[in-house]
Order: structure tokens, then sequence, then C-alpha cells
């Protein structure tokens, strides 16, 4: 429980505070690990912070159903169809959770889901690179998955409650995701040597964009700061980025599989060093520029104009029953 300490402001309703007082108190909250509610004052700047995140992340996990989701019919056995097509579920399922955290901060869904749609949303770079293989289905599983794990984790902790509350089970989800991926990798590198080389190429593939999933450097990052301080994220991006790489490296090598940084060594104090990171291709994936951009925000569309009749059918069973409780 939240006390006031003798450097708070006073224990006045928040209406009968001045704007340094109420920040002042906000601070003190979170300094407190009290959870933000959504009917708790909070500063417009955590609300549109917040409204940003939670957005691009609930757009992530809808478009990141994408690159695998072509896969579900050329899985290479019942049990790898069944893993997918459970694994693509599950990321539309993280979408409706965080879309619903979203709108507790008096945002519509509608009006986000148009927001993707016209391509004015941001969601992760890392959706926008092609599956040429079956391989890179378990790629993504392990990396980029493993990825977004080490990302989301400390969200359970964030300062809002319902984005930590919907990301307790998202955070359980990922963890079978990246399980299944790293186990189709596995069965991939002790398998033929062609299957050992399609491995490989996935790797090679995808190492780079995951370690740019955890965002610009602290440097060049506008939204850090702020973020840090109000424990909406609780590490920086380079600090969630060298976690990653001190996890992931040990499993390449365990997998007997080379990550494709030929700058890539451990530093006396236990970390990996790694190679620079080519931030103009991540910009211009950003911007729009990337290798399936145009793609998958043409799939979205098609997919969101062929659900129209869904949603039209739901909102009239809704009004019948509506029409019928009053009556």
């Amino acid at each position: 429980m939240y006390t006031q300490s003798l450097n708070e402001p006073s224990s006045r309703p928040v209406e009968a505070l001045d704007d340094a007082e109420r920040l002042a108190r906000f601070q003190a909250r979170i300094d407190a690990e009290e959870k933000i509610e959504p009917k708790d004052w909070m500063p417009d700047a955590y609300r549109q912070t917040l409204i940003r995140q939670i957005s691009q992340h609930a757009h992530s996990e809808i478009v990141g159903m994408l690159p695998e989701g072509n896969w579900i019919s050329r899985a290479p056995s019942l049990m790898r169809k069944s893993i997918l097509i459970a694994k693509v579920q599950d990321e539309g399922g993280h979408g409706a959770y965080l879309y619903s955290a979203a709108e507790t901060l008096g945002v519509s869904r509608a009006e986000l889901i148009e927001q993707l749609l016209s391509g004015r949303a941001k969601y992760s770079s890392i959706f926008n690179y092609p599956t040429p293989t079956w391989a890179d289905t378990a790629a993504i599983g392990w990396l980029v998955d493993g990825a977004a794990i080490m990302n989301q984790i400390p969200l359970c902790r964030c300062s809002y409650g319902p984005y930590a509350r919907a990301m307790v089970r998202v955070c359980k989800e990922e963890s079978f995701h990246q399980r299944q991926g790293y186990h189709a990798m596995l069965s991939l590198a002790r398998g033929t040597p062609s299957q050992r080389r399609m491995a490989q190429d996935a790797l090679n593939r995808w190492w780079w964009p995951a370690l740019m999933m955890f965002g610009p450097p602290d440097t060049a990052s506008h939204h850090t700061g702020l973020s840090v301080k109000w424990k909406i994220k609780r590490f920086t991006n380079d600090e969630l980025r060298q976690k990653f790489v001190d996890f992931t490296v040990p499993q390449a090598e365990f997998l007997g599989l080379t990550v494709p940084d030929p700058v890539l060594r451990k530093g006396d104090d236990g970390h990996y060093i790694t190679g620079a990171l080519d931030w103009s291709e991540f910009n211009a994936v950003l911007k729009g520029n990337g290798p399936c951009n145009a793609e998958r925000l043409r799939e979205r569309r098609t997919a969101h104009d062929d659900g129209a009749w869904v949603r039209e059918a739901a909102i009239a069973h809704a009004a019948k029953r509506s029409a019928r409780a009053v009556a």
C-alpha cells in the first residue's frame, strides 16, 4: 500500500492541487510501486505514452500472425501444424488483450485499428521480413519470441495496472512459443545436412532484426527516459538487448549454429560484445520501406474487409439481446 511521506504533497483531493502537486503525488505513487488504474489521475504525457506503447504492442501481435500463418498449411507434420495453429491463435488473443488495455486509456479499438490499416500506426519492425522456409518459423519462435519475452516480462511490473495484468498471461503463452521455436530449431540442427543449412540460413536472416526489436540505442531513444522514470519500462533498450544476447548466444552454441557476427566475443565482464547494428535498415523498415511492409498491410486490410460481416452480425446480435432485455 502507498503511504504518504512528510515530503509529499498533502492528502487533499487531486482536484484541489495545482499541477506541480499533482505531478509530485503521481510520481510518489509510482516510486512506491503503487499501480495506476484507469480512473486515477495521470499526466497526459503518461497516458499518451501508454497509448503509443500498448497500441504498437497490440498491432505487433496482430501483424505478427502473418509471417508464420502462411506456413500452417505447409507444416511438415500434423504435430507442427497443430502447434503453429495454437501459436497464431495465441497471438490474435494477445492483440485483443492489449487493445482492451489501451481502451481503458480513453482511445477506441476502432480508432487504433484504423490507424494500423491506414499505415499511420507503427508496429514491430521484425514482422516486415519474409519467411521463405519452414526454418524461419522456428527462428521466429526462438529469436523473436525470445526477444519478446525479454522485453515483456518486466512489463508484468508496469506501473499501469491493466497493462501489467494483461502481460502476465501474454508472457506465459510467449514462453510456450519460444520453447516450441527452439525445439523446432533443435530438430533441424540435428537433422540432415540440408536441414542444418536451413537452420543456419534462418539464423542468419533473423539475428540482426531480432536485436533491433528492442528499439533504437538509448542515446537515440526519445521515449525511454520517461518510460523508465514512470516505470512503464523497467529497463532501457540497450539493457534488454544485452540480456537477450547474453542469454541467446549460448543457445546457438548448443545448437551447433554460428551467430552471424564476426565481431561477437565475450568480454572480461562476462557479457557478449556484438558488432554494430544497421540502424539505417531499422529506420527504413519503420518508415514502410521494409521487404514486406506493403504486403503485411495489404493482408491486414483484406482480412479486415473480409471480416466485416462477422462484426455486423455480432452488433446485430448484441442489439437483439439488448432489445429483449428491455422488453
